[in-house]
């Protein structure tokens, strides 16, 4: 059982708490941002998206899910109990950057093989999951970035659970580029067999600490449970377990 400790908000007063491991807090009372361990304001922009459902429409949402598409049981809907169903602000960094990058490599589904060269340029808003342990789908994750608005405690549910950061800005950034690069290094392998040759050039000009919306849901089918990832700023589901479909039972 981790523990909890707290510090005092230097702008209300409040008590901030906050679980070890997380170096960014926001007091739930006055908004108030604040780097952990110098207890210095939060300098960056923290931004957040709303969420439109509350547990009665969000269940209206994944019934509606579990009604369409051709994979899932015909009596999923009907026979599905929902075992938990809970709003989680979890903190992102949004890295947005430039890359270029130049490859080199070979072509080997022809005879002779070929060395072939090519170059790819691509604008991110890259996602980073400001959390170490917590398991999300990130890359899966289409965020609505259009939606965002300044952080505002007053709009957190009181129902609801908000996540602190536990990496900063300069990590989140050279987890981006990490990514970035391999996510490149994927795209060039599509091109060529074996790339000998990359190099990347990766230009960042901003990054913004975002809150999102996100709905953690639980359900039971046929004795088995499973797990629903559901944005609440647009009521997509970002991924969800499917049971196996009965094929030939009505």
């Amino acid at each position: 059982m981790s523990i909890v400790d707290t510090i005092s908000c230097s702008h209300c007063g409040a008590p901030i708490s906050f679980n070890p491991g997380e170096i960014i807090a926001t007091c739930r009372y006055c908004g108030y941002t604040v780097v952990i361990q110098t207890g210095k304001a939060f300098t960056f922009e923290h931004s957040m998206l709303l969420n439109e459902y509350d547990q009665r429409q969000i269940e209206e949402v994944i019934r509606n899910w579990m009604r369409s598409g051709f994979l899932k049981p015909s009596d999923l809907a009907r026979k599905s109990k929902l075992t938990e169903k809970t709003l989680v602000y979890v903190p992102f960094w949004v890295v947005t950057a430039k890359v270029e990058t130049a490859y080199k490599g070979v072509f080997e589904r022809i005879t002779p093989p070929v060395v072939k060269e090519g170059r790819i340029a691509k604008e991110y808003d890259w996602l980073v999951l400001a959390r170490k342990a917590t398991e999300f789908p990130t890359r899966e994750y289409d965020v609505p970035l259009e939606g965002k608005i300044p952080y505002d405690f007053r709009r957190i549910e009181g129902f609801a659970k908000t996540l602190n950061s536990e990496i900063d800005k300069d990590e989140a950034v050279e987890r981006a580029k990490q990514e970035i690069e391999e996510h490149h290094r994927h795209l060039a392998s599509q091109d060529v067999d074996k790339v000998i040759e990359i190099k990347n050039e990766i230009n960042v000009s901003q990054t913004v600490y975002l809150h999102a919306p996100i709905w953690f849901i639980k359900y039971d089918y046929e004795g088995k449970t499973y797990q629903l990832y559901v944005d609440g700023a647009t009521g997509a589901v970002i991924k969800g377990d499917i049971p196996p479909a009965k094929f030939g039972i009505l």
